[in-house]
């Protein structure tokens, strides 16, 4: 079976040293990224472990499909165990940072303990260095990497960096790669900087020798020249048919309709994008480079999620005034998801919806913990009492914006996915819209009957983010093609998808998490019996917990 290659590199930023640890075994079992980041913790991590004290780890690891030149690999991961969610949580990231880590020569890079001081972390394959940077306390991700490449010529690209919230300790902070891509949800931005690291560097020459399937050419010339509405509007293409269908929060999440979708829907996205954009070798090209010249605001994006939580769940109809939103996000590192959900519950509680200069205040205001944002800063489920409106979270983590009251089966997904309310855990409504072809779609309604299905999606987006594969690929990655390029029969690489969702499962219920953590704030049709459902699918208890005979390493 096909899979990453390279030691773990442990770094202790409390005494600025490092060790290197063979785990092969680890690698031949679970292929690379989220999957050989998730048995580390498993292992590595106290489960009892405070998400911002110096015990918890965060890794870095990406998979043997960044060795390929192959569309849709552009991608990496990165894990620890969450501020926002307090359970294991992995995050993937985009851009062009994923192959600079792999010529490090490393399969995994962790970090552990706390600086005593703000520093930036410089690794290369030819070791370690660690650089005091006093000065940039407080820098947005823009100030911080002009200073990286005017004093250690280094790029963007080579580059992991939080912003004022990953040092402020916001909950959902994000780490910032290639300036504009997050690893965003789940808040690792504050594990970054409760290490007191600002920044790490990848540079080196050493990416191991990974012998990647002449398949890889196939996928790269079908995702070249499909003429894809992605291509040209990235995932807010879907916003209509969210829309049509009443499945578009609005309005924290109070309605299912936007009156004003037209200004923030793809072909408003479209009309401001002036250039294409892509990740590292992916000729898919589905990033949305966006400008508008009368106000001056160029970003990158906003992507369906964004466009939702900054636009129609906040009641703001400019698309315009959405992408400044996006770029605050970016600047400060911040999970635009997150932040545009909790304003927009700040904007309920206060009856304010619609109210940019207001919206945009507070994003300053959370990123550096001022005022009313050192509360916002803690996220919805910690909050949403004192704000006096409804908790839209599970397990801590906001919803996204593919409504469960609509797509029944995404919201059975949500209430069971380890993450949270998060769509990309299993991407479940793309079977119920339908995104995919009509032989692979459900109906929307209903529960029961899909848990199967909903497994099978878990565990194959574990697959892709073990591979690393963009989950994107999902009308050019077949089963036989990932049988090809990972040498394996595709049931052999789903098993490594089920025991990665078992193994953060496993962790999870160490600290508490349980039967009574698969909850929805709202109520689906036989829901209860949907939960039995997976639970056995699973092979778990009824309470939700994974048998101890059923961890395998």
């Amino acid at each position: 079976m096909l899979h990453a290659k390279g030691d773990l590199l442990s770094i202790d930023v409390s005494d600025r040293t490092t060790t290197t640890t063979d785990v092969d075994d680890v690698l031949e079992s679970f292929i690379g990224g989220r999957g050989v980041a998730t048995r580390l913790a498993h292992e590595r991590v106290p489960f009892d472990v405070d998400p911002l004290g110096p015990d918890n780890r965060l890794l870095f690891t990406t998979g043997p499909m960044q060795a390929s030149t192959m569309s849709f690999t552009g991608r990496m991961n990165a894990t620890a165990v969450s501020p926002l969610t307090n359970g294991l949580c992995s995050s993937n990231a985009g851009g062009f940072l994923s192959r600079n880590f792999a010529d490090t020569g490393y399969s995994a890079v962790e970090f552990v303990g706390a600086a005593d001081e703000l520093l930036t972390v410089h690794v290369t394959d030819e070791g370690v260095e660690f650089v005091p940077t006093p000065d940039l306390a407080g820098a947005t991700v823009s100030e911080t990497l002009g200073t990286l490449e005017r004093e250690f010529d280094v790029s963007a690209d080579q580059t992991a960096v939080v912003g004022p919230a990953g040092e402020n300790e916001v909950r959902f902070a994000s780490i910032m790669t290639s300036k504009e891509r997050a690893f965003g949800r789940g808040g690792l931005g504050a594990v970054l900087g409760a290490k007191n690291v600002k920044a790490v560097t990848f540079d080196g020459d050493s990416a191991p020798d990974v012998e990647i399937p002449a398949t890889q050419a196939e996928v790269h010339r079908e995702a070249a020249t499909d003429d894809h509405i992605m291509k040209r509007q990235g995932t807010v293409s879907v916003m209509d048919l969210a829309n049509e269908v009443e499945g578009l929060p609005s309005y924290y999440f109070s309605e299912r309709q936007f009156e004003g979708v037209e200004g923030i829907n793809g072909a408003a996205v479209e009309a401001k994008k002036y250039k294409k954009g892509t990740c590292s070798a992916c000729a898919f090209a589905c990033k949305l480079p966006t400008r508008d010249e009368e106000r001056g605001i160029e970003t990158e994006g906003p992507e369906f999620e964004v466009a939702m939580a900054f636009g129609s769940n906040a009641g703001v109809d400019d698309i315009v005034d959405v992408m400044k939103s996006n770029k605050l996000c970016d600047e400060l590192g911040l999970d635009a998801i997150s932040a545009g959900n909790t304003i927009a519950a700040y904007l309920a509680a206060e009856d304010e919806f619609g109210n940019r200069d207001l919206i945009w205040e507070l994003v300053e205001q959370i990123a550096r913990r001022e005022g009313v944002g050192d509360t916002l800063a803690e996220g919805i489920d910690r909050i949403a009492d004192d704000l006096g409106v409804d908790n839209w979270s599970v397990k801590g983590m906001d919803f996204a914006a593919h409504e469960g009251r609509v797509l029944n089966g995404q919201g059975l997904s949500y209430a069971v996915s380890n993450r949270g309310a998060d769509h990309m855990y299993a991407t479940f409504y793309s079977v119920e819209y339908p995104l995919v072809d009509e032989d692979e779609a459900l109906l929307p309604d209903g529960t029961l009957g899909k848990a199967g299905r909903i497994a099978h999606q878990e565990d194959k987006m574990a697959l892709c983010d073990s591979g690393v594969v963009c989950k994107f690929s999902r009308d050019y990655m077949t089963p036989d093609r990932f049988e090809t390029l990972f040498g394996a029969e595709f049931e052999t690489l789903l098993d490594v998808g089920a025991r990665t969702v078992a193994l953060e499962r496993h962790f999870n219920n160490q600290r508490g998490f349980d039967r009574s953590d698969d909850r929805l704030p709202y109520d689906l049709p036989d829901f209860e019996a949907a939960l039995d459902e997976y639970y056995g699918e699973r092979g778990w208890t009824d309470r939700g917990t994974v048998p101890e005979a059923a961890v395998e390493y």
